[in-house]
């Protein structure tokens, strides 16, 4: 399993660690992914994502998982979670 938000697509990132002396060593900033349950309002359903935290807010921000999933694009999102869009989508254009 990747260490990958499934909603922003946002992956762990290189740099260094830089000590008191300067030296510099490679390192990874890995994203803070958290295993959360996100609801639909309208599927009436709960969907399991593993999201960064700062998704999790943004998700948050834009009113739920629906709202969120509306103005997502596609390249970011994993396939389970374009599914969901594509689902949300057929719901609410019937």
């Amino acid at each position: 399993m990747s260490r990958r938000c499934e909603l922003t697509g946002k992956g762990p990132m290189s740099g260094n660690n830089v000590s008191h002396a300067k030296n510099r060593t490679r390192r990874r900033f890995l994203p803070n992914l958290q295993d959360v349950t996100l609801k639909s309002d309208l599927l009436g359903r709960t969907f399991k994502f593993k999201i960064s935290n700062a998704a999790l807010r943004t998700v948050d921000h834009r009113g739920g998982l629906d709202a969120f999933m509306a103005k997502a694009k596609e390249a970011e999102l994993s396939p389970d979670a374009l599914k969901v869009k594509k689902e949300i989508a057929k719901a609410t254009v019937a």
